[in-house]
């Protein structure tokens, strides 16, 4: 077990499972809506809580009736969120997901009137006490600062960033941590075709993975080793919502406990698989397992 804390943001998600994804300018009832915790970091948070790992989270809280969703869901997911900032005013993220059931693809509407996590707020964390910090690749300036911080202060400790979307200068951060979570959307961004060719083309001495669909995920070592993982899908797709912070915490779960790459690859793809079969994140060590 493990001692992991991650930076990012918590939102609330808010998402209507439809029949089918509907047209412009029509209207459909939805057949059921639930709201629930979301956000990239607690939900790779989410699942390292179940895999066994004690689980930091590192954001902004604001004093709002939203906020409480989320801090009782982390309550039940075993995170803590002492590290957190809190703030008087202002709307905790909300996600607006539109959930097609015949495909299980989902669709996002983002709204934040929220600040980032900065750097002086992560300085007031007391590192020492954990075994990895995993990064969302959002704020890039800040988490510049807080990279470079690790390294200086911290050197030995493991670290993560997850590069799903283009931002400014977000290159810059490339070889600052211990592992890169590329994902398919940010490599088609940058003109790749293939996960591969990504990984190729980065500096060697880095660690990095690139998931790719139902093609599987693909890996780099610091050799330039390239491995490849098949895509496991269930035997029906119901929910893809979060598959990708289940795939890191699966890599997360088995490089802080020193298995080979190779290995570790292929068990994130299985995880991600099973949840793409299920709604959520309950149970879903437990059923993976089983």
């Amino acid at each position: 077990m493990a001692n992991i804390l991650a930076i990012g943001i918590a939102t609330l998600d808010i998402i209507n499972t439809v029949e089918f994804y509907p047209d412009e300018d029509s209207e459909q009832r939805a057949i059921s809506q639930q709201q629930t915790r979301g956000g990239n970091a607690t939900n790779t948070l989410t699942v390292l809580s179940q895999l066994g790992h004690q689980c930091s989270w590192g954001g902004v809280l604001i004093d709002e009736p939203d906020s409480q969703i989320i801090q009782r869901d982390l309550e039940n997911n075993h995170i803590d969120f002492a590290a957190c900032k809190r703030l008087a005013d202002g709307k905790m993220p909300t996600s607006y997901i539109t959930l097609n059931q015949q495909t299980g693809s989902r669709t996002i509407v983002h709204h934040r009137d929220c600040p980032e996590f900065s750097f002086e707020d992560f300085t007031q964390i007391d590192l020492s006490q954990f075994d990895w910090v995993h990064f969302e690749g959002r704020n890039v300036v800040e988490t510049k600062l807080m990279l470079l911080h690790l390294k200086q202060h911290h050197p030995a400790l493991p670290c993560s960033l997850e590069i799903e979307k283009p931002r400014p200068d977000i290159e810059s951060l490339f070889d600052l941590p211990t592992l890169l979570l590329f994902s398919q959307h940010y490599a088609i961004s940058q003109g790749f075709t293939d996960a591969s060719s990504l990984l190729s083309s980065l500096s060697t001495n880095i660690i990095a993975t690139c998931a790719w669909g139902n093609a599987g995920a693909w890996a780099i070592d610091q050799h330039t080793k390239l491995f490849h993982s098949p895509a496991f899908a269930p035997k029906q797709v119901i929910d893809t919502l979060g598959a990708g912070d289940t795939f890191n915490a699966g890599l997360i779960d088995k490089l802080v406990n020193n298995t080979e790459l190779e290995q570790a690859l292929t068990y994130a793809c299985q995880l991600a698989g099973h949840k793409c079969g299920q709604v959520g994140f309950a149970n879903l060590s437990h059923t993976f397992e089983a």
